[in-house]
């Protein structure tokens, strides 16, 4: 079954520099960059212990205690979809905008409400822990003078990945100066 959502496209691996964009549909959804080992091994990790509970449903249903496996099934349910919500988790781009996916909620930022978007250095949050580092973030600057961080250098998706982050910040950053003015 394909994940679209797991991997990016092909055309941005591609070699060439001379292309900012160099997507096909710029109307469709897209995340510019992988997500990072240490989001993939935690959703792996949850999806793993989600097994152990389908596992645990299994044997309680047929032992049956009914109740008990609904609310297995449901611990299990909620585990899987965590951890795909976590693998979707990053920022994502199209010709309208862009779009700040967390865990919890979606914020999506008109090209025409920003006004730069730029990569600033800055303290930044420990793969989101409450713990701060050094480090380097990508904002988007609104109209307003409200600054929304859409990357950090230290997240989940680009931690121990400085170059792969450079690429992510610089192809969002392409994003933004062809579409905010358009």
């Amino acid at each position: 079954m394909p994940l679209p959502f797991l991997t990016a496209d092909r055309a941005f691996d591609a070699t060439s520099d001379d292309v900012a964009l160099p997507f096909d549909d710029h109307d469709r959804w897209r995340r510019p960059y992988r997500p990072g080992p240490w989001r993939v091994g935690a959703s792996a990790l949850l999806l793993l212990l989600a097994s152990f509970v389908l596992l645990a449903t299994m044997i309680i249903a047929f032992a049956g205690a009914t109740s008990g496996a609904v609310v297995c099934l449901g611990i299990s349910l909620v585990m899987i979809a965590v951890a795909l919500r976590m693998l979707r988790a990053g920022a994502w781009v199209s010709r309208h905008g862009v779009r700040r996916v967390g865990l919890l909620r979606t914020r999506t930022v008109r090209w025409t409400e920003a006004v730069e978007v730029r990569t600033v250095q800055q303290p930044v949050r420990w793969l989101g822990l409450p713990r701060t580092v050094q480090g380097q973030a990508l904002l988007l600057v609104l109209a307003d003078g409200e600054k929304r961080q859409l990357l950090t250098d230290h997240n989940a998706d680009f931690l121990s990945r400085s170059e792969a982050f450079d690429r992510a910040a610089d192809s969002v950053e392409a994003w933004g100066d062809e579409y905010r003015h358009a």
